[in-house]
C-alpha cells in the first residue's frame, strides 16, 4: 500500500535526496502502511526484522533527511520523544501516555485562532498541538 510513494526513486530525487539503497528500505517500511507515527528506535526494529543492513545513527539521519525535505513531519512530545508521521498535512494529535502512542485528532476537532503576529521578517510555518490523555483516575 504505498500509494502516493510507489516510486521511491522518483520521490527521494524529486525531494532533492539521492535514492540510495538504505533510504529507499527506510522508505518502504516507512510508507507501505499508511499514515502513521512512529519514533526512531521502533523504525530501527522494523529495519533489523525486515533485514535492512542500517545503524541506529542512519535511522536518525534519514528521519531527519526525510523531513527537511517534506516527506514526512516531526512531532515532539518532550526533549527525549520525537515522532515522525507520514501524514504532513495540517492537523493535531493526541498523546496517549501510558502506551507512548501518538494518533491523529479526527479534522475540525481543535480550531487555532488568534495567533499572535510573528517578529518582523519571520512568518509562523506550522502550529501543532498535541494533547497529552492517560487512563481517567490516574494522577
Amino acid at each position: 500500500m504505498l500509494n502516493k510513494f510507489e516510486n521511491l526513486d522518483v520521490i527521494l530525487r524529486e525531494a532533492k535526496l539521492r535514492p540510495t539503497r538504505q533510504r529507499i528500505d527506510l522508505a518502504k517500511l516507512l510508507f507501505s502502511k499508511g499514515d502513521r507515527h512512529i519514533c526512531a528506535e521502533a523504525l530501527f526494529e522494523e529495519a533489523c526484522n525486515a533485514g535492512v543492513n542500517v545503524s541506529l545513527a542512519t535511522i536518525y539521519n534519514t528521519l531527519h533527511q526525510f523531513t527537511d525535505s517534506g516527506l514526512l513531519r516531526a512531532i515532539t512530545v518532550d526533549s527525549s520523544k520525537t515522532y515522525f508521521d507520514t501524514n504532513t498535512g495540517d492537523h493535531h494529535h493526541f498523546y496517549l501516555e501510558d502506551t507512548d502512542e501518538l494518533i491523529d485528532m479526527p479534522d475540525g476537532y481543535v480550531q487555532v485562532d488568534n495567533l499572535p503576529n510573528p517578529p518582523e521578517g519571520l512568518e509562523i510555518s506550522g502550529v501543532d498541538v498535541v494533547v497529552r490523555v492517560r487512563p481517567a483516575g490516574r494522577n
